[in-house]
């Protein structure tokens, strides 16, 4: 376990400017030690937590959610600062909207909302066990270029925000490759009006310099940041045209954005 704070040190004394061709063999086996206690941690929680779900134990499952976000985090030696915190009514139900950059993102915000139904790619759910700890916390399977099943997944995240749970999806729909946040669908839209939910917009900051999607080493020298802006009110955005719903969210996202 000391082996990643002495590394993180020495990495501390490199700008994040400089390119990381030079620190190249440093990181990658930064990176292997991370990933090799990372992938142990989150075998282990897996399994228990498919036990619990068959259990139908979904508040322990949830519990165990939280505590593998934050474990990945403390496993690789990085905290997350948070910024916002007083725009999060716990005694409400939201809809949650962020940028998607890293493999990190979705559990930087289990950190903050663990009580979360996720929209995402519907093959983990087929997976043996695994697709059953899923579905004991609503996950919800969504599957790019099919527009019948994605119309289903749609109404599937309504029901659920109508039963009181909070939903939270990438509008973007994929990590961006650029670190620049792409285009935003509009499936949120629909969700938002059809269930009646206000909108949180979240940006999540040194993320896509931590770990990209095309790229395999963990850069650890950023700052990791959430910051959760102010609540879009639906009252305020229903009846505007889907155009201006979109450009509304993105702004009050990309307005934080910061590339490192």
């Amino acid at each position: 376990m000391y082996l990643v704070p002495n590394f993180l040190r020495i990495l501390s004394m490199f700008p994040i400017s400089n390119t990381p061709n030079r620190l190249r063999p440093f990181l990658v086996f930064y990176t292997l030690i991370v990933y090799g206690m990372q992938y142990g941690f989150t075998a282990i929680i897996v399994v228990i937590g498919i036990v619990l779900s068959y259990l139908r134990l979904e508040l322990v499952v949830r519990l165990g959610q939280f505590l593998w976000a934050k474990g990945l985090f403390f496993l690789m030696g990085k905290r997350v600062r948070v910024i916002g915190w007083e725009n999060v009514d716990k005694t409400k139900k939201h809809l949650l909207i962020a940028n998607h950059t890293s493999i990190y993102d979705i559990p930087a915000i289990m950190t903050i909302v663990p009580g979360l139904a996720w929209i995402g790619r519907k093959y983990l759910v087929d997976i043996f066990g695994f697709g059953h700890l899923l579905k004991m916390t609503h996950y919800i399977p969504i599957e790019p270029g099919q527009p019948k099943q994605s119309r289903e997944s749609i109404g599937r995240a309504i029901e659920h925000a109508k039963d009181g749970l909070t939903i939270a999806i990438f509008p973007e729909g994929t990590r961006t490759l650029n670190g620049k946040p792409g285009p935003f669908k509009k499936g949120f839209i629909h969700i938002m009006r059809s269930a009646d939910l206000d909108v949180i917009p979240i940006t999540l900051n040194g993320f896509f310099s931590l770990k990209p999607k095309n790229r395999f080493f963990i850069d650890p020298r950023g700052k990791l940041e959430i910051v959760i802006h102010p609540v879009l009110k639906n009252k305020d955005l229903r009846d505007l045209p889907n155009d201006k719903v979109l450009e509304i969210a993105r702004n009050a996202i990309q307005r934080s954005y910061q590339y490192r």
